[in-house]
């Protein structure tokens, strides 16, 4: 599913335009991606948690020539499923 088909999706079921519906959805991610770029985590009830973890600086190793390399410390986005969403998923 992209982008697109869960506007197609919105304008079908809140009867809104097309456009109103590509609006809503890039301002719900917008306000998601402002939140998470924050390091606040953004929660949302009966889905999940989208959450920044930072992860430290480590020892790598080149696949190829087994060479050892740093790797950079940064921050990823990570996904927790709540319970009921795993129950439906599983259903």
């Amino acid at each position: 599913m992209r982008k697109a088909d869960i506007a197609n999706l919105v304008c079908e079921k809140v009867g809104v335009s097309k456009t109103e519906a590509v609006e809503l959805v890039e301002y719900v991610l917008e306000c998601m991606k402002t939140e998470l770029q924050k390091g606040e985590p953004v929660k949302i009830a009966g889905f999940g948690n989208f959450t920044v973890r930072s992860k430290g600086e480590r020892k790598g190793r080149n696949p190829r020539t087994g060479e050892e390399i740093a790797i950079t410390p940064r921050r990823v986005v990570t996904f927790r499923a709540s319970q009921l969403f795993k129950k439906y998923v599983n259903s």
